[in-house]
């Protein structure tokens, strides 16, 4: 897997879309015109023109007919977020407005079981099966309603069907298990017998390892998982250098089309990106030859959350958000990463996040990765969000020259040098043991850059989350001032750890 990357393939036209207002104060017709639900195309279709219109696609500003024809499409599942709050402990109005949200489901379907798909035991956020129009047009007029949105429309699946029809490009889901023999140039081999990639030099990581190795902090992996074949992620997740830690795996994603299945698919990386993401922030420094990552003596918390980076259907979307509440509540995580995302909000997702934060954890996001025909995206899905800090990837000796399948924006926080003038990434444990591959774009990026809060963290244990941000900040390329599209940019991590 030469470039584990979120690629996106898209296609835009103009679009306006009819304001929900103008449905909602006409609820006589409304009752009287019941419309046929828009086919997967046509959402598909508005949804990508109106991110080339606007830059950005909402279900909350569609329209009711909208939202509701992409919930029948997704298997009739949508997702609703209500209360003062997303914590459900902090929001005392909120069991009283769920079963008010039910009653009023049953009340317009005509149901009195199979309403309730699930409800979050943390969050204000459950998940409904609604058929009627009427019933979306009723629930979006409730007070206390924060959000309804499809939980199961498949946008990635569709687009790629559709663009396979007219195009020999197709969305690619991040995965591989690749394996590729390291270019000498591309590492130097440190005591007792490891591998250090390239980049680590060009962010003086290696002197950083002088005063912080990342020793006593844990970073929560939300990802793919880690690959049972790979014993450095494994059994010899201690060995050499990295000692007294240890690496800890859960899986909550639920491997089955169908949103109503149970049952986790256990937590074995099936994809081959969460291994490398893994792998980038702390493989171990011993004398097997293999890379070894940026904090190689911090603890990993890894989740199985999604079977692959993008996030499309209910069981990723759901995974991800469990991952995120199950870390917010685990006291011994300090730092969360995630190389996923989406090209839109997820109700649920947002709150997840929301939630991890409230609980002083300190996130990083993918800012996006995409091939270059369509790399005028800007970032992505959560990486936009205010409690997240966004990477992106660029190349060496650069802070504003994004690598050539990366995205940037307004809202990057930090860059992170994984690509060369040769066209070389960032060296990697592979999927299978004693292997090694190279991996690139934002994901890379972000996995580093979370590697690098742990030895910051580490160094400095009494820290509040913002004193480490603000140490990080003051320690890269643009301080004071953030550039425009590349945030504070490279991290000196030797300045950082000081």
């Amino acid at each position: 897997m030469k470039k584990n990357v979120f690629y996106l393939v898209m296609l835009f036209s103009a679009f306006t879309s009819c304001n929900r207002d103008d449905i909602q104060n006409n609820p006589t017709e409304i009752g009287l015109t019941q419309q046929d639900p828009l086919t997967a195309k046509q959402i598909n279709d508005k949804i990508n023109e109106t991110i080339k219109a606007t830059g950005s696609f909402s279900w909350k500003k569609s329209s009711d007919h909208f939202v509701w024809s992409a919930i029948f499409q997704g298997n009739k599942v949508a997702s609703i977020g209500f209360g003062s709050s997303f914590d459900r402990s902090l929001s005392p109005d909120g069991n009283s407005i769920q079963n008010e949200i039910v009653n009023v489901i049953r009340k317009t379907e005509g149901k009195k079981n199979d309403i309730l798909l699930s409800s979050d035991k943390y969050l204000n956020q459950i998940d409904v099966v609604i058929e009627k129009e009427e019933t979306l047009i009723a629930l979006r007029r409730m007070k206390g309603i924060r959000y309804i949105e499809p939980a199961d429309y498949r946008y990635f699946e569709n687009e790629k069907r559709f663009i396979g029809e007219t195009s020999k490009s197709a969305i690619s889901s991040g995965c591989g298990y690749d394996i590729m023999a390291l270019n000498s140039v591309d590492y130097t081999t440190v005591s007792p017998n490891a591998k250090v990639p390239w980049s680590f030099y060009k962010h003086n990581i290696t002197d950083a390892w002088n005063y912080s190795t990342g020793a006593g902090v844990t970073i929560g992996l939300i990802d793919t998982g880690v690959s049972p074949e790979q014993s450095l992620l494994g059994a010899n997740f201690n060995n050499g250098a990295s000692s007294g830690r240890t690496i800890t795996k859960q899986g909550v994603y639920v491997n089955s089309i169908w949103p109503w299945s149970s049952g986790y698919d256990g937590v074995d990386d099936q994809c081959g990106h969460g291994t490398r993401m893994a792998s980038v922030m702390a493989a171990p420094r011993n004398n097997k030859g293999m890379p070894v990552g940026v904090a190689y003596n911090a603890n990993l918390v890894v989740y199985r959350a999604a079977y692959n980076v993008v996030l499309d259907g209910y069981h990723e979307q759901n995974g991800v958000k469990i991952a995120f509440t199950e870390l917010g509540n685990n006291t011994n995580i300090k730092i969360i990463s995630m190389s996923m995302g989406h090209i839109f909000s997820i109700g649920k997702i947002e709150d997840g996040v929301k939630y991890a934060y409230s609980k002083g954890k300190l996130i990083f996001c993918a800012g996006g990765t995409t091939t270059s025909f369509t790399n005028f995206l800007g970032v992505i899905f959560p990486a936009w969000m205010p409690e997240t800090q966004a990477i992106s990837g660029v190349k060496e000796n650069t802070s504003n020259q994004k690598c050539n399948v990366c995205h940037s924006g307004a809202e990057i926080d930090f860059t992170y040098q994984m690509e060369r003038a040769s066209g070389s990434e960032i060296p990697t444990l592979s999927y299978y043991n004693g292997k090694t591959d190279y991996v690139g774009g934002s994901s890379v990026a972000t996995a580093s850059t979370a590697g690098i809060a742990a030895l910051v963290w580490s160094k400095n244990p009494s820290w509040t989350r913002e004193q480490v941000v603000n140490k990080m900040r003051q320690s890269a390329t643009y301080y004071p001032t953030p550039n425009s599209n590349y945030g504070y940019g490279n991290i000196n991590v030797l300045k950082a750890v000081q």
